[in-house]
């Protein structure tokens, strides 16, 4: 809808109900006309008095009623006595109230907004305002007339009110000035403008086609975005190549940009993997200090333990199993080295493997620590081994820094981890940042075991971590290859291993565990998915809808996970009179919903459900259930961790009845059902298939065109990553 469809709306505001100081979301009443309605959005720091103009769409709040949603406003100070006194006697500025109000209105009239901003020593020929009050009470309505300014601003040029509050937590009182120097900042992570706009609105402000500051700006765009398609680096000639598409300007031009930026040290370029790549420094720190520390702790060699023939035979004694050859290579490594890859696909016996190590360690009187990417895969892993496990970002003390807006780890080589040895799971979903993270917190002679399936789809952040730790033959590695009797009896092993040799399974074979049921239109996948969720498996095999994740390959397009989300919201939680719903954006959120994280927040805290552990963020693919939904507040649980969600923040909340292939990276679920009809080829290729395969423990169902199956096997198309980890580990 454009701004003219927006319905407008002017008045005076008479109350604010609710007001989010981190983020100004807003809920207050206009009075327009002698009429109240209710508006809502990020308006921050109004106060009762103001005039507005709000343009917006009406919604309706199951509770509440009908509330305009702000999409744009513009406000005007109180300007007759009346609305100046309203406003003051609000407590809108620190140190004024009602008393003191009036007694400024009567001295200065309607001068009085003016005479606090300009000449604030003024107030003091009221009785009892000194000249330090009158000071701090002129600065304080200085600040406000800062933000004010600043959300006209955004306003006029369009950009989202939301930006506001992030500017002022980030460049406080001059935010204003700081945006106007430099737009491009906008583009920064904190604040998620895409550049097109941030260009936009520098050209408007004056800034030239050929600005050395856009050129710059467009530059650091480029490597900063390709961080999404997850490179560590681009090459030179590709990176000035990119830039000067998306800017129309020459190479030469932007050449002249780069080597400025090398010289302030605002990117890093340097020989590497037969490219001159071009890293921003943080990318560059992480990888280097990863091949450094890494090439250490493979060259140590490590004392094992007396008697450690016996002691793996009392291990395997415990644990009432013999280790095949492979399983044995790997305990015992772990015995002797300080760094070890452990790799296999479904059922070589990885977790077999992985509890031998715990159980060495912990006879070895080593304090390990267990730690996975996710919440669910860390749930998983302590399952397994029957021990604690948290994420890595737990185990780091991920927190976030209010001044910059970023992600930080109290864990670090200044206060690193006590964890004598460190064993990590699912590490093809850990990206280049993470391990650097990782590596630092670990005193020197801790030990790591990094454990996964180099098959799998790689990490969504930067760099091929694992692949590149396996490939590059410097880490001592044992790949488990031996399909065991047992596991071999499951079609989902046997039909993944052939899936990743490149062989397509017979998909007419619909026995034991691994089905396809072909299906060849959109809507008979939808039909048949809901069919299968809420009636065929639960009633048939005993598995309730709740224990069965659907999956698709795309987002979009019939069979995507929008459309499913619809059809299986319709089905399993329909409304329900008293079950509370939200709407946001084209969803509706609902009692009973299952839901996903989309986003990493490291700010948001939760508590553990019945007890007195708390802890602050969540993570992107968190799952949960919403538990309620009261007055403003969404209440998600996230496998006992409690979350409440207010309106602002439910952007960082997904419908999760089916989520894409890719954010189920790390989980496993006891069915799966794979809407496979069709999706772009960068989508159905093989390590998606692999991926979503793997991810079932006791059945996996594809629904779709077993030709669209047989392509994905086909298709093993992997979309190249820069990343110079490999090289640097093979430099020695």
């Amino acid at each position: 809808m454009s701004e003219q469809e927006l319905e407008l709306l002017e008045g005076t505001v008479s109350a604010v109900i609710f007001q989010n100081e981190e983020n100004g979301y807003t809920i207050l009443k206009l009075d327009i006309h002698g009429e109240e309605v209710t508006v809502v959005g990020p308006v921050g720091g109004v106060a009762p008095g103001e005039y507005l103009s709000v343009r917006g769409r009406w919604t309706r709040h199951p509770t509440y009623g009908p509330q305009m949603k702000a999409e744009a406003v513009e406000r005007r100070l109180p300007q007759s006595m009346k609305e100046i006194f309203h406003y003051l006697s609000s407590g809108a500025v620190k140190g004024v109230g009602k008393a003191t109000a009036r007694l400024i209105v009567e001295q200065f009239g309607e001068e009085a907004l003016t005479v606090i901003e300009e000449d604030p020593e003024q107030l003091t020929k009221i009785k009892g305002i000194t000249k330090k009050r009158a000071r701090q009470i002129g600065e304080v309505f200085r600040q406000q007339m800062g933000a004010r300014r600043l959300m006209e601003f955004l306003t006029q040029h369009q950009l989202p009110m939301e930006l506001a509050a992030l500017l002022r937590r980030a460049y406080g009182d001059v935010a204003l000035e700081v945006v106007k120097a430099n737009p491009y900042l906008l583009v920064n992570e904190e604040f998620e403008v895409e550049f097109s706009q941030a260009d936009a609105l520098a050209l408007s402000l004056g800034v030239g086609p050929e600005d050395p500051l856009r050129m710059e700006a467009g530059l650091l765009f480029e490597l900063s975005h390709n961080l999404n398609n997850g490179h560590t680096f681009l090459p030179r000639r590709k990176l000035v190549e990119a830039t000067s598409v998306l800017l129309e300007v020459s190479g030469g031009l932007l050449e002249d940009s780069l080597e400025a930026l090398l010289r302030r040290g605002e990117a890093e370029c340097q020989a590497v993997a037969g490219q001159e790549a071009v890293y921003l420094p943080a990318l560059y720190d992480a990888e280097t200090y990863i091949a450094q520390r890494i090439l250490e702790m493979s060259h140590a060699q490590l004392l094992p333990p007396e008697g450690l023939d016996e002691l793996v035979r009392r291990i395997e004694q415990e644990q009432r199993i013999s280790y095949a050859p492979q399983q044995r290579s790997a305990v015992e490594l772990a015995a002797s080295r300080q760094v070890m890859l452990l790799t296999g696909g479904p059922g070589t016996g990885k977790t077999t493997c992985l509890r031998g190590v715990l159980a060495l360690f912990e006879r070895m009187g080593l304090e390990t620590a267990l730690a996975a990417p996710t919440g669910r895969a860390a749930k998983r892993l302590g399952e397994l081994c029957s021990t604690e496990a948290s994420t890595i970002h737990r185990l780091l003390e991920a927190g976030f820094d209010i001044r910059t807006g970023r992600l930080v780890f109290t864990k670090n080589s200044y206060d690193p981890l006590k964890a004598e040895a460190v064993i990590v799971d699912e590490t093809s979903m850990v990206d280049v940042p993470l391990m650097a993270a990782l590596l630092d917190a670990l005193e020197g002679d801790c030990r790591l075991v990094l454990v996964g399936d180099p098959d799998q789809l790689p990490s969504v952040g930067p760099g091929s971590l694992f692949a590149d730790l396996i490939r590059s033959g410097v880490v001592p590695t044992v790949r488990l290859t031996e399909i065991f009797r047992q596991a071999a009896q499951s079609a989902i092993v046997r039909n993944a291993h052939l899936i990743n040799r490149g062989q397509v399974p017979d998909l007419r074979l619909n026995q034991g565990d691994f089905f396809c049921l072909a299906r060849r239109d959109a809507q008979s996948v939808l039909d048949t998915v809901v069919d299968l969720c809420r009636r065929r498996l639960p009633e048939r095999l005993g598995i309730p809808a709740d224990q069965i994740q659907v999956l698709s390959p795309t987002r979009r397009r019939g069979t995507g996970t929008r459309a499913l989300n619809q059809v299986l919201q319709a089905a399993l939680n329909p409304p329900l009179e008293g079950k509370g719903e939200r709407r946001f954006g084209n969803w509706v959120f609902r009692a009973g919903d299952r839901v996903m994280q989309v986003r990493n927040n490291y700010d948001i805290l939760w508590r553990e459900e019945g007890g007195t552990d708390s802890g602050m963020g969540m993570f992107n693919g968190d799952i949960g259930v919403i538990r309620s939904i009261e007055k403003e507040l969404i209440v998600v649980d996230f496998d006992g961790k409690i979350v409440e969600y207010s309106p602002d923040m439910l952007g960082e909340l997904e419908p999760a009845f089916a989520v894409t292939v890719h954010k189920a990276q790390g989980s496993e679920y006891r069915a799966v059902i794979l809407a496979a009809l069709e999706g772009a080829p960068m989508l159905m290729t093989r390590g998606v298939l692999y991926t979503a395969v793997t991810r079932a423990r006791e059945l996996f169902i594809a629904v779709g065109d077993p030709a669209a199956v047989g392509q994905m096997v086909q298709n093993n198309r992997q979309t190249r990553r820069y990343s110079g980890l490999r090289a640097r580990l093979m430099e020695e």
